[in-house]
């Protein structure tokens, strides 16, 4: 086939990340069924075994040089056409030359408590272990329960199952979005991995608010790739790309970014734009919090930009 019709997808290697390919390769089939898709994995630092494993990691990168450096730089070498990220872990920063085109509909947005017997977060017992990976879900469960162990715990989802199984732990915090993507029926508040059943509580959106982009699959193309470009957006969802951009927005201004212990979280309900934060800072307990509304037909930078001004009270 005419390579002018051929477009390469660059993602990462997990289940979740194929899983999530899969859905932008079936979108893109239905849109444009005359070209040609293909798919690169690319091995980033965020993954297990990765020959990257043992270099020192700088944390105020967040997870860029985890999750979405290596895919990027393809990206920009012509390697692929489009990088498939969840967009939680994308830096705030836009990279230069690249440009998120399009994303999927969002998905849930709830982070879930996964527990080998207890129901809720509540009737964990006192001193309880739970293990999740991300600074604002540690920050979030301190701040709703003080006694609880909380404990660090990388890997892909399944890997993260495997070790609550595995170790003394009472429980581990999981994105919604990822488990339902994986086939992870929670209807009934529990799921079933490995034969075993494990409980399921959604945490509460008030206390627990997600990461920046949670529940998004972003497509980043080069900039000025216009052929690329006009067949992935046909894709887009536009509603969920306006809340995008005011979340990433905020935590540039904040200078945060999915390493962070920020959550941001933007919503759009009869013509009216939400945008809602909750900033964790040294030797604070409870987060610094913030709401902003405005009609639909505003910019999400400056819903913004309204945001961190309210918050903070200066410009940036």
């Amino acid at each position: 086939m005419d390579a002018s019709r051929r477009i390469v997808l660059g993602t990462r290697g997990s289940d979740l990340a194929r899983t999530q390919t899969a859905m932008v390769e079936e979108a893109l089939r239905a849109h444009s069924p005359d070209v040609e898709i293909a798919i690169e994995i690319i091995t980033t630092r965020g993954d297990e075994n990765s020959r990257h494993a043992a270099e020192p990691i700088d944390r105020k990168a967040g997870r860029k040089g985890l999750f979405t450096g290596e895919i990027e730089r393809a990206l920009l070498a012509g390697d692929i056409d489009v990088a498939i990220h969840s967009a939680k872990d994308m830096p705030s920063d836009p990279t230069p030359g690249l440009e998120i085109c399009a994303v999927l509909p969002r998905a849930s947005v709830e982070d879930v408590l996964i527990t080998k017997s207890a129901a809720t977060l509540w009737n964990l017992p006192n001193g309880a272990t739970v293990g999740t990976g991300s600074v604002r879900r540690q920050r979030q469960l301190q701040w709703a329960r003080r006694d609880l162990n909380v404990v660090e715990v990388r890997g892909n989802v399944p890997t993260r199952l495997r070790k609550l199984m595995e170790n003394p732990w009472d429980a581990i915090v999981l994105a919604r979005a990822g488990l339902e993507r994986l086939g992870f029926d929670l209807s009934h508040n529990e799921l079933v991995f490995n034969g075993e059943r494990l409980r399921v509580y959604m945490l509460p959106r008030d206390r627990f608010l997600p990461a920046g982009g949670q529940g998004v699959i972003a497509l980043q193309v080069r900039s000025g790739d216009e052929r690329v470009a006009s067949a992935v957006a046909r894709l887009n969802d536009a509603e969920t790309l306006l809340c995008l951009r005011a979340e990433r927005d905020f935590l540039r201004r904040l200078q945060g970014d999915c390493d962070s212990p920020v959550g941001v979280f933007a919503t759009i309900e009869d013509g009216q734009f939400t945008l809602q934060s909750q900033v964790f800072v040294d030797g604070e307990a409870a987060p610094k919090t913030g709401k902003t509304l405005a009609p639909l037909d505003r910019q999400p930078e400056l819903l913004a930009a309204a945001l961190f001004q309210w918050m903070y009270g200066q410009k940036n």
